[in-house]
């Protein structure tokens, strides 16, 4: 690696903004925009000032005050005489929109992770925890909404430590808190940060810490080094030498420990107060990784799938993955994540998918959504091609290499709404856009139902399809109707079975013969099913096996007792027999999926439903109303925080009750409560609510019949 691409690399971060909704992500964006220089004023998420954040462009981001789709843009921090090249995502904090921070955390080599000072960890706030773990996204904390009352950034630190079992230590302390808060005092130099001017522009730095405070700042940096000592041994050697690291030391340690993804640096602010957020940037750039410093993986298809580490050099045959689509105003846009080598403007470019060779027409960086020309991007950096047909998760390569990567984890849908358009002259319009929508969206699902003779949506929770539903009547002009939603139960067996069936036709001339035995059971995951073949001595041909598998497949795919998928199914194939002339794959595909059917029947069949994780926050004095929404819900409380002003109610809820909750919640706590709903896991459903359910399944399988 040349010198040069080595001091290019080592001044790049690629982060993402990811938090709890309302913690502050897109005003925290909104300021680092303002203080690099690349917006000239700065713009309200809400409020009297009703342009909107400059991220969110999107007409129905700025109504709802609320991120819907991830924004990407670049800025310069100029640290230290140093200009740090930074490429940011802002991601929707709403768990309906969860998919649009999986496939920013997937491409991104850092993470800032956004706390609100009163509420500190929240339900949101495990979950991307969770996917910063999954793709190994090092992080920093901002701690934000300092001025607000109840403000504690000390039990948000503590929560972390609790609640996200990470190791996290402040490396500022706070100068006053609430209305009072003015200043930090830096624990890494022991220096005291005060921000000036009209928007906190100008950041000084002094020795003198308040007297009042020194004693505690001094208590916190003990607390950092201990901190510190438990996950780095270098800092361990100084502990126990009990010597005082120099700051160099200690902003060493923070960095090895937050790059081995051991620790978080607490940072603290409030950006809607236009303080500190500086400070923030300063931490990217110094403990934050560049993208030569995260191990990237491929795929190599011509080596049996055998794992290659990319390197993010300009000069090595390029890789790259497509991570979002976007429709634009000039055809499909396609954000990149560039991992080896250079992508130019006019570069033939390979999808690794299909082989398909496509040329880069035009070639853009990002600024929400502005785009800038440019005629090349080098190796570790993110942008944006025009005329390119992919798809989601795509790897491109120059075609030398048999490279792919791997995608994103796609969440489950776990709400389906039929939907059709209103006019029937509409229905071109309402095609493009349920196409378009699913290739921008992978976790938006669209399938016609035969039976139903309806176009079934499904996706993450009531606002993701309602967002859908909007945007197909504001961008394409097409008035939908939308069905009663429904809820995704899944059916399953609870006992063994054992089975021995044959299929048997004549029709003259070959016929139709297959035998197939073993037993069903319940799987031990609830959230897969399992095929097995134990067949010994070769009484059923291989080949046959095959086709008994996607039998058992296929059967899944449609229950019995209600017409939903079946889950924790296990089938077991040991014996059987064939025929000369009349056994097919075909007919063991049909004798599988009928004994599936007789079996599923003997085995006790249970309907399961979808119970989610229910997060709820109101003002205090509504405690008793909100409990009592949740019970008349049939929901099961876990766990509630009372706060000095407001309480937070954990719970497991039925989806079939949840429905329609957010209008009642507003109603019964004046418009200040708020949840959040995220799929748990599937369990049974009660007694009453299976003979319902089956009763209407059968009554519409015999109006269908009588057709």
């Amino acid at each position: 690696m040349s010198t040069e691409e080595a001091k290019r690399l080592s001044k790049v971060r690629n982060i993402g903004i990811a938090a709890h909704i309302d913690s502050g992500k897109t005003t925290a964006t909104e300021r680092v925009l303002f203080y690099t220089g690349r917006i000239k004023q700065i713009h309200e998420v809400r409020g009297k000032d009703a342009v909107g954040a400059k991220m969110d462009s999107m007409d129905l981001e700025r109504e709802k005050g609320i991120t819907i789709q991830s924004a990407a843009t670049f800025c310069d921090w100029v640290k230290d005489g140093e200009k740090y090249h930074i490429n940011l995502i802002d991601t929707p904090g709403h768990i309906d929109f969860t998919i649009e921070v999986e496939r920013a955390l997937r491409v991104l080599d850092g993470a800032v992770m956004i706390l609100c000072a009163v509420s500190g960890v929240q339900s949101q706030t495990i979950t991307v925890d969770r996917q910063m773990r999954r793709y190994n996204v090092p992080r920093i904390t901002f701690i934000n909404k300092m001025d607000r009352m109840g403000a504690n950034p000390f039990k948000a630190v503590d929560q972390i430590n609790s609640k996200l079992k990470l190791h996290a230590a402040a490396v500022q302390y706070p100068i006053g808190s609430e209305d009072n808060f003015r200043g930090l005092v830096d624990l890494i130099t022991m220096e005291t940060i005060y921000a000036e001017g009209e928007s906190g522009e100008i950041i000084t730095r002094t020795k003198e810490i308040p007297a009042d405070i020194k004693d505690l700042a001094v208590e916190r940096r003990t607390r950092l080094i201990e901190t510190l000592a438990d996950v780095d041994d270098e800092m361990a050697e100084i502990f126990l030498d009990e010597r005082d690291p120099t700051p160099e030391e200690l902003k060493a340690a923070v960095r090895r420990a937050t790059l081995s993804l051991k620790f978080t640096p607490v940072f603290i602010g409030s950006a809607l107060a236009n303080k500190f957020v500086q400070p923030m940037l300063d931490g990217v750039c110094d403990y934050l990784p560049n993208p030569s410093e995260v191990a990237n993986t491929a795929l190599d298809r011509r080596q049996k799938e055998a794992p290659v580490k990319l390197i993010p050099y300009n000069s090595l045959p390029f890789v790259g993955l497509a991570f979002k689509l976007e429709e634009s105003n000039f055809g499909q846009l396609t954000y990149i994540r560039v991992y080896q080598g250079a992508l130019k403007k006019g570069m033939n470019i390979f999808n690794a998918r299909n082989d398909k060779r496509v040329k880069v027409p035009r070639l853009v960086r990002m600024h929400s959504n502005e785009m800038e020309e440019i005629p090349e991007i080098g190796a570790g950096e993110i942008c944006a091609v025009f005329g390119v047909d992919c798809a989601s998760g795509d790897t491109f390569t120059d075609g030398s290499l048999g490279y792919s990567m791997t995608s994103m984890f796609v969440p489950e849908p776990v709400i389906s709404l039929s939907i059709k358009p209103k006019n029937n002259k509409d229905l071109s319009n309402f095609s493009k856009a349920i196409a378009r929508f699913q290739r921008e969206d992978p976790t938006f699902r669209v399938h016609f139902d035969a039976e139903s003779e309806q176009t079934i949506i499904s996706g993450m929770g009531e606002l993701h399809l309602e967002v859908y539903v909007e945007r197909m009547r504001r961008e394409y002009k097409v008035d939908c109707e939308t069905g009663q939603p429904q809820v995704a139960y899944r059916e399953t067996v609870t006992q063994k079975v054992e089975f021995d069936h044959i299929l048997k036709k004549q029709t003259g001339g070959a016929g139709d013969y297959a035998r197939v035995a073993g037993w069903m059971e319940p799987y031990t995951s609830l959230g897969e099913n399992k095929f097995e073949e134990q067949v010994v001595g070769g009484a059923i041909d291989e080949k046959f096996l095959f086709a008994c598998e996607k039998g058992f497949y296929a059967a899944c795919e449609k229950g019995p007792l209600i017409g939903h998928k079946v889950l924790g199914t296990t089938m077991v194939i040991d014996d059987g027999a064939t025929h000369m002339t009349d056994s097919s794959e075909m007919a063991f595909k049909r004798a599988t999926q009928e004994a599936f059917r007789k079996a599923f029947a003997q085995a006790n069949p249970v309907v399961l439903e979808p119970l989610m994780k229910t997060v709820v926050s109101a003002p205090s004095e509504f405690q008793g109303n909100v409990i009592g929404l949740l019970q008349k819900r049939n929901a099961v409380i876990n766990d509630s925080e009372v706060g000095v002003d407001d309480f937070t109610c954990h719970a497991t809820t039925p989806l079939n009750g949840m429905f329609g909750f957010s209008g009642t919640l507003r109603a019964a706590t004046q418009g200040k409560g708020e949840f959040s709903m995220e799929f748990s896991h599937y369990e049974r459903a009660p007694g009453q609510l299976q003979k319902e359910l089956m009763a209407k399944y059968q009554k519409a399988q015999a109006e269908r019949n009588k057709k």
